[in-house]
């Protein structure tokens, strides 16, 4: 049975392992790593450094088994910056070459966030599509949070996801060096 809870801090190294497998075929995970050999460290940084606001990340499990995972940051969120230091540094040991890109597309993100405060969707996933898992995490999220939420969709079939749950499409980014497109969403 499909059960979705707030994470605790003992839960953030089974959502990296969640995140990482959930976008092991993304185009921009991909585009920024081609090849996937440290993506549990990178969705670690992540995780456990730039988007661990307390109370903020949600796993969703199916008989005690994590199937799901959400990262959020609430609005004005920001981390320290001791916290920042070691997340980036971790994510640029992760990354390694790839962090080039990693800089660009932050960078195009940053370009594009609305202003206003909002919620923000950094990641969610769940490696077996179709399962419900990424429905049941936005679902509860949604429903427990009040004001704007925002999100950027790094694959076009996520897109109806999101605007079931009342998303929609503000803007279209093209990376550079043939890097894939996006879709920045945001949810009044």
């Amino acid at each position: 049975m499909l059960e979705v809870r707030k994470a605790t801090a003992q839960d953030r190294r089974a959502i990296s392992v969640v995140l990482a497998a959930a976008f092991a075929d993304d185009p921009v995970v991909r585009w920024l790593m081609p090849k996937p050999r440290r993506d549990i460290q990178m969705f670690r940084a992540l995780t456990l450094h730039l988007h661990a606001a307390p109370g903020c990340a949600d796993i969703a499990s199916d008989n005690g088994e994590p199937v799901g995972a959400a990262l959020w940051d609430p609005p004005v969120h920001s981390v320290s910056m001791r916290q920042g230091l070691v997340g980036l540094s971790r994510l640029f040991f992760a990354m390694g070459s790839g962090y080039r890109r990693g800089v660009e597309l932050e960078r195009a993100f940053t370009r594009a966030r609305p202003s206003g405060q909002f919620w923000y969707l950094a990641a969610i996933g769940a490696p077996t599509p179709g399962t419900g898992a990424g429905s049941a995490l936005l679902e509860q999220r949604l429903a427990s949070i009040d004001g704007p939420a925002y999100l950027e969709s790094s694959n076009q079939r996520n897109v109806p996801l999101y605007q079931r749950f009342g998303f929609a499409v503000i803007q279209e980014i093209s990376l550079p060096e043939n890097g894939p497109t996006l879709w920045t969403m945001l949810r009044s």
